[in-house]
């Protein structure tokens, strides 16, 4: 799971950083709005956290800015002001959820984990596709009731299909999914193609009903028909 911290204050930021990145999630971050503006032009993120207040320019105009180009990134402001008007405007504008500062940790991987699970899986911790179940608390795959066993980027890769099911993801997308906007700087995708095919592999080896595609020259596509 991709998340963009937009955050000015640098401290903060790291923080924040520091503690997603070791419960797995990929993490970038822009400090001000002229960076946030253009890296949401450019990737897909599966939540951004966005402060209000940034040089430049502030957090309404980036959610107003994702809102107009069809964007379903989910959205938590993370703001220091915690007036009632702003919650209001923020959600009117079309942000997930307000979390005021300072914030716990604890508090603010529940909030993620509830705006992805929301936005992408129905709300529900378990999403069930035919043979195939994710429990999204332990991280557990399962095809027929038996455990398959998946790396992190394996796992991340099964979540992104299945959440853009039915649509030709291209490389390029899988790459920056898995690395970030640093995917710009690889020479070839090949990463990416080794870990589709090692998900394939271990999907296949449990019988499961063949739903990943290689649609060739383009991408791959989770078809659910």
């Amino acid at each position: 799971m991709k998340i963009l911290v937009i955050e000015d204050e640098k401290e903060l930021a790291t923080d924040i950083v520091n503690y997603l990145t070791s419960g797995n999630y990929l993490c970038e971050v822009a400090y001000d709005f002229n960076s946030a503006l253009e890296k949401i032009s450019l990737y897909m993120y599966d939540c951004i956290l966005l402060d209000l207040m940034l040089p430049g320019g502030d957090g309404f105009q980036i959610l107003q800015e994702l809102r107009s180009q069809n964007k379903q990134d989910g959205v938590i402001i993370i703001s220091a002001k915690n007036a009632l008007e702003d919650r209001i405007k923020g959600l009117n504008i079309g942000a997930d959820d307000y979390l005021a500062k300072p914030f716990h940790h604890s508090e603010l991987a529940a909030r993620i984990h509830s705006v992805i699970r929301r936005k992408q899986f129905d709300s529900s911790n378990l999403i069930v596709f035919k043979e195939l179940q994710i429990d999204l608390l332990s991280k557990t795959v399962t095809i027929n009731s038996l455990p398959i066993i998946l790396t992190r980027k394996e796992y991340q890769l099964l979540l992104f299909f299945i959440g853009n099911k039915n649509r030709v993801l291209p490389k390029s997308a899988l790459a920056e999914h898995l690395s970030g906007d640093v995917a710009d700087m690889f020479d070839s995708f090949d990463f990416v193609y080794a870990h589709v095919k090692n998900l394939k592999k271990k999907l296949n080896e449990q019988n499961y009903g063949g739903y990943l595609k290689t649609i060739y020259g383009t991408g791959y596509k989770w078809e659910t028909a």
